[in-house]
């Protein structure tokens, strides 16, 4: 068996390896980044620098660019809330975007709202990439143990190449975050360096 073929080994891509990739941001909302709102936790501004990087290169090389964002029915039922309680209703103060990652109006730019915490389950999302000829999604976001997690292995499940860069994702929950990003490397794709996921954008 050689290095290429050993289980959970991807070989890194060269800068510039031309995949058709796009970036997903994941619940960048006021909710987890505005202080006071209640699943606001002191990390999680830290991704919010290395996000706005990326996001501005492929806003300048122009990648696709997916805001998936739970958006829930207000008044209505919703599974999600026998676990949790009410929350990220449309129109909701918690639910709005963290200032400055609002989708700019553009073709090459969409919002995919979600009821989940994969950003594919239910969604229009696995579609959008197969029609722009996208292989390869750079997911950022929070946190990384919930919704990156669910949202980096449907797109393995689907046949997208899954990228997570470190600096771009974490959670209160540390030591889940470190074992989710360890699972994503060894099981389900790449947590590559910040530049190598800038240079793929």
């Amino acid at each position: 068996m050689t290095a290429d073929e050993t289980p959970g080994l991807l070989v890194p891509a060269e800068h510039g390896d031309d995949v058709p990739t796009a970036l997903v941001l994941v619940d960048v909302i006021a909710s987890f980044f505005e202080e006071g709102q209640p699943n606001y936790y002191p990390a999680a501004p830290e991704v919010l620098g290395p996000i706005r990087e990326l996001l501005e290169t492929a806003r300048a090389h122009g990648t696709l660019v997916v805001h998936a964002v739970e958006r829930h029915y207000p008044g209505l039922e919703d599974f999600e809330f026998r676990k949790l309680p009410r929350h990220h209703e449309i129109g909701a103060d918690d639910a709005a975007y963290a200032p400055g990652f609002e989708p700019i109006a553009s073709g090459r730019e969409v919002e995919v709202p979600k009821r989940r915490f994969s950003a594919f389950y239910a969604t229009d999302l696995d579609l959008l990439l197969r029609e722009q000829g996208i292989r390869r999604v750079v997911l950022v976001g929070v946190k990384t143990n919930v919704c990156i997690r669910a949202s980096a292995q449907d797109a393995f499940a689907g046949g997208f190449e899954v990228w997570v860069p470190r600096e771009t994702t974490n959670s209160n929950r540390p030591h889940l975050a470190e074992a989710s990003l360890e699972d994503i490397e060894r099981y389900i794709g790449r947590v590559p360096s910040f530049e190598e996921a800038r240079a793929t954008l």
